[in-house]
C-alpha cells in the first residue's frame, strides 16, 4: 500500500513539475511567432523532383 501511495504522489510531482515548464514557457514566449504565419503563403512546399542521376541519398 505504501508503494502506491508513493507512485501517486510521484506521478503528480512530476505531472505538476511539466505542467510548470508549460506555463513558464507559455508567460516567456515560447510559443510566440509573429513571423511565421505572416510569410507562410510565400513558401512554395511542394517537394521538387529528383533529377536522373542525382547522388542524393
Amino acid at each position: 500500500m505504501n508503494i502506491i501511495l508513493f507512485l501517486a504522489i510521484a506521478a503528480i510531482t512530476v505531472a505538476g513539475g511539466f505542467l510548470g515548464a508549460f506555463i513558464w514557457a507559455t508567460k516567456d514566449g515560447q510559443y510566440d511567432d509573429t513571423y511565421t504565419p505572416s510569410v507562410r503563403m510565400l513558401f512554395d512546399h511542394t517537394p521538387k523532383e529528383k533529377e536522373v542521376g542525382s547522388k542524393d541519398v
